[in-house]
């Protein structure tokens, strides 16, 4: 079992940076890949990032490419996600996610493919 808790969030201008936090309990972070999915009002849940179970694979939406970076912190069992040149669009609660990687290097892309997920964290990007 996994717990995971985002922190971060918050209220910023276009053009401006946040960086999220996923703080993951449990012995074996480093045996997850993770990811960060996004649902703004009225939307459906979308993907953002994800990273394999040994940080060395990294995958984005084509919206946040470039501008986003996922990072993992197997030491201190967190998971990042840097946001800058934020953009009105980008608001939306934002939301870790975690299941045991079947082999290092792989990601996982779709919502039905994790296990575990953290309560949310408001991004409001004001323009």
């Amino acid at each position: 079992q996994v717990e995971l808790v985002e922190s971060g969030g918050g209220l910023v201008q276009a053009g401006g940076s946040l960086r999220l936090s996923c703080a993951a309990s449990g012995r074996t972070f480093d045996s997850y890949a993770m990811g960060w999915f996004r649902q703004a009002p009225g939307k459906e849940r979308e993907f953002v990032a994800a990273i394999s179970s040994s940080a060395g694979v990294t995958y984005y939406a084509d919206s946040v490419k470039g501008r986003f970076t996922i990072s993992k912190d197997n030491a201190k069992n967190t998971l990042y996600l840097q946001m800058n040149s934020l953009k009105p669009e980008d608001t939306a609660v934002y939301y870790c996610a975690a299941r045991p990687a079947g082999y290092p290097s792989v990601i996982y892309k779709l919502d039905r493919m994790y296990d575990y997920w953290g309560q949310g964290t408001q991004v409001t990007v004001s323009s």
